[in-house]
């Protein structure tokens, strides 16, 4: 079983270390890159909760873990992601006259982890009347 675990978690583990580089990439080595590691991280425990607690499959608890896990992901990391990409194009200028560019990324990860907690309770609360 915990081989199992680890090779579904594997794929979700080298994407999480990719964000990061990424993230350090585009945030210049800055302060923040570990706080904004904190989501991704995040979402790979309860990944691998969801595993641990389907004995190595997705779904072998029923859905409430798998839909939670996936309700977090998808604000959490696709804000952070966007964030991310919007500060490294400036798009549409948003960062120009900005004063202090860089402070986006200092509250970014409370943010994130908050949509994310929503995100979690939706996909909870749907996985229980699936």
């Amino acid at each position: 079983m915990q081989r199992l675990i680890l090779v579904r978690l594997a794929p979700l583990v080298m994407i999480v270390a990719a964000a990061g580089f990424w993230f350090s990439d585009v945030q210049e080595s800055g302060p923040y890159v570990a706080r904004n590691m904190v989501p991704p991280i995040v979402f790979l425990l309860l990944a691998a909760n969801t595993l641990r607690r389907g004995e190595g499959t997705w779904s072998g608890s029923g859905w409430r873990w798998p839909l939670g896990t996936a309700g977090f992901a998808i604000p959490a990391l696709g804000l952070s992601a966007y964030l991310h990409y919007a500060y490294s194009v400036n798009l549409d200028g948003l960062f120009t006259n900005a004063s202090d560019p860089q402070g986006l990324f200092r509250f970014l990860p409370v943010y994130t982890l908050v949509a994310g907690g929503i995100g979690f309770a939706i996909g909870w609360i749907v996985g229980k009347n699936v």
